[in-house]
């Protein structure tokens, strides 16, 4: 059986290398000698759609964000910068924000523009784009960013004004979303729900064609309104072509045999093949291929739904126990080669501000076992919890599993699907889960709002029904402190209050890593994962 098994498993890969192989020879015979100003990758997870009111999974956001602007974009460092807007100011009170758009942004050349051919960008296209986002016929799972907007106006052609209800220091770094991206009125009269496949932007880079699920083309933008320092028109890469083979040691092949530029998996089935145990690309690679590694923003936690009824998910000296009572790092080391870096500084990830400098927990097996011991002598209960996680993170689990059994906590494991895990984690139906944050916005509110009473979930993402009075005053107060240091030392006190009662079990903070050919140059890396390929450039092989 397991020989059938994966004779088929073979042949789906010879069978998707083939697909892939002849889709690639067909662009170089039409680009011919252009093959270094091609970038190609493949998405395993595949894309929904290209319309950026529904760019809520990584796929989508990778690919539109080489076809659509917003009024602003964030650097490397997620600082927030201009992008169609060129300036812009905020009013005292932080309500009223102003921006001053370019004059030289164009969107797409289509049909749709008729005569014109293309049509330049002005305010009312932003009042139209961010609209369209909250109205129920478009139903973006993206409207959740209008929610503390008052009102969108368009004060003339070059000046965008936006009101809203209360203060929200965050708020440009929402702007800086795919969610928010300018979009023409007249594509979506012509192509309706059709523009997912139509889109039309004002990015670096033109549609061309999609195949779905086989391949997706983008060309160059030759009207494109960024240039680099030196004043070179961007961008560099004359063509983008993304292919959707769903295995994912199908795609780690094509990587390897220099048919894709960019790997930006790593999957357990090959990750030993390009690293070290401690996360150093391997040797036999090194002439071949570079590795990027960077802070992500992603924390991988455990959580406890703190209104369980259970005496053994309420009691304090439990949840402490367990939260010293393995080893992060080597977790870190041995179950993820050295990807990531041991979460002990509170749910604030690296590489925002608000990150503590100081540990909130240390491992301390000995420490572990005796409040098991006061907690068994204090209830008389032996302490048994199940630990629901999906099939991607057994290892992990059955790590926690060995290591808490040794100070008498007996974790029983619960794989479910992930859409049923989701489920249950929501409605409250699981004493103890396995889950991790990915920022949406680059502000360390984005986090501390899991942790906040008002957020309760189902509504809201306040999974483990945390409450604390404390918190919740200076999590409220946060909105009105517009300087940034003040503000990320309130969310380290804040992150601070909420870690001492631990609410959840941090396990590690995540990394992008990705894998790239050796003739790719300007590939940026940045802790949300964003491409952007607008500056990459491609050496002759």
């Amino acid at each position: 059986m397991r020989k059938t098994r994966l004779r088929t498993h073979l042949i789906g890969i010879a069978l998707s290398l083939f697909i892939v192989t002849n889709l690639v020879s067909c662009d170089q015979n039409s680009l011919k000698d252009k093959d270094h100003l091609i970038f190609r990758y493949n998405e395993y997870k595949n894309i929904t759609s290209l319309d950026p009111a529904f760019t809520r999974t990584l796929p989508n956001i990778w690919a539109t964000n080489q076809i659509f602007n917003g009024l602003v974009q964030l650097d490397d460092s997620l600082n927030v910068k201009p992008d169609i807007a060129k300036s812009w100011n905020i009013s005292e009170e932080g309500l009223i924000y102003k921006f001053n758009l370019r004059q030289d942004v164009f969107f797409h050349e289509s049909i749709v523009f008729k005569s014109k051919k293309r049509r330049k960008v002005i305010a009312s296209d932003f009042v139209y784009s961010l609209n369209r986002l909250k109205d129920p016929k478009t139903a973006s799972p993206g409207g959740w960013v209008l929610q503390n907007v008052k009102s969108l106006e368009s004060v003339n052609d070059s000046l965008l004004k936006i009101t809203l209800k209360k203060p929200f220091p965050a708020f440009l770094g929402i702007l800086s979303m795919r969610y928010c991206s300018v979009i023409p009125h007249e594509a979506i009269e012509k192509y309706g729900e059709d523009f997912r496949s139509n889109p039309i932007g004002t990015g670096p880079f033109t549609f061309k064609r999609w195949e779905e699920n086989v391949k997706l083309v983008f060309r160059k933008n030759p009207n494109y309104h960024e240039t680099d320092i030196e004043g070179i028109p961007l961008p560099y890469l004359e063509a983008i072509a993304i292919t959707f083979v769903p295995d994912i040691q199908s795609e780690f092949m094509l990587f390897i045999q220099g048919k894709t530029d960019l790997l930006n998996s790593l999957d357990n089935s090959y990750k030993d093949e390009l690293l070290s145990p401690e996360g150093v690309l391997q040797e036999k690679h090194l002439d071949k291929i570079n590795m990027q590694k960077g802070p992500y923003l992603n924390t991988e936690y455990l959580g406890f739904y703190l209104d369980s009824k259970s005496k053994v998910i309420k009691s304090p000296l439990i949840r402490e126990a367990i939260n010293i009572g393995f080893d992060r790092q080597k977790l870190v080391l041995y179950l993820r080669n050295n990807i990531g870096f041991k979460a002990n500084k509170g749910f604030i990830p690296m590489g925002l501000p608000g990150h503590a400098s100081a540990d909130f927990t240390a491992y301390d097996s000995s420490k572990a076992a005796l409040l098991v011991k006061e907690f068994k002598e204090k209830t008389g209960l032996e302490p048994k919890i199940t630990l629901s996680t999906d099939a991607n993170y057994v290892d992990i689990c059955e790590y926690l599993q060995r290591e808490l059994q040794k100070i008498g906590i007996d974790i029983k494991i619960d794989v479910m699907p992930p859409a049923t895990l989701k489920q249950a984690r929501s409605s409250g139906k699981l004493e103890m889960f396995r889950s991790s944050w990915i920022a949406d916005y680059p502000d360390a509110e984005n986090y501390l709002s899991l942790l906040y009473s008002k957020n309760f979930s189902p509504t809201g993402p306040n999974y483990t029904h945390f409450s604390d009075p404390e918190f919740d005053v200076l999590f409220e107060k946060s909105f009105e402190i517009s300087n940034p240091r003040k503000r990320a030392e309130i969310y380290q006190e804040m992150d601070s209050i909420a870690m001492k009662k631990h609410p959840m079990i941090l396990l590690y903070y995540d990394q992008v890593i990705r894998f790239y050919q050796k003739n790719v140059e300007g590939l940026s890396i940045n802790p949300i994962n964003l491409l952007n390929l607008k500056g990459v450039r491609k050496n002759k092989s």
